[in-house]
């Protein structure tokens, strides 16, 4: 099973649930990547003073990652898995987005498996200037 993307019903691709959820749309998915964007409203519990915080950036790229895990299953036609971040290698925060800015995730796939996945993350503005980078292996228990 395949749909068109963007997709912004994505609720069934995580296993995050509001208020915690810090992705907002699947926009490109491939077996060695995926592209998510976060629009930061004001009901989000990483926000203060108006600056979406380190926290929310952080998690919004291990979303991303179970987002691409996520739609790898369900175009397989299989229940989507709870995954945890197993690691975080490095992580660097150059700017905090503001309330109401939209930020774009892209992940790409370096190595994957027996459920461990290493990943490399940059995060950018709608400008496209880079927010934020990391590298970090999430883990599904088998």
């Amino acid at each position: 099973m395949k749909i068109n993307l963007p997709l912004t019903d994505i609720k069934h691709l995580i296993p995050q649930k509001k208020p915690f959820e810090m992705v907002s749309a699947l926009l490109e998915f491939s077996e060695t990547r995926v592209v998510s964007s976060l629009e930061i409203t004001e009901e989000n519990i990483f926000l203060k003073d108006n600056f979406f915080l380190e926290p929310g950036l952080i998690e919004n790229m291990a979303q991303t990652v179970a987002l691409h895990t996520g739609y790898d299953y369900f175009i397989k036609e299989e229940p989507v898995p709870i995954g945890y971040i197993g690691s975080i290698k490095k992580i660097d925060i150059f700017s905090l987005p503001k309330l109401k800015e939209t930020i774009i995730t892209k992940a790409e796939i370096l190595h994957e498996f027996m459920g461990i996945t290493m990943v490399k993350i940059e995060v950018f503005n709608i400008k496209k200037e880079k927010i934020a980078s990391g590298e970090m292996k999430t883990v599904i228990p088998r």
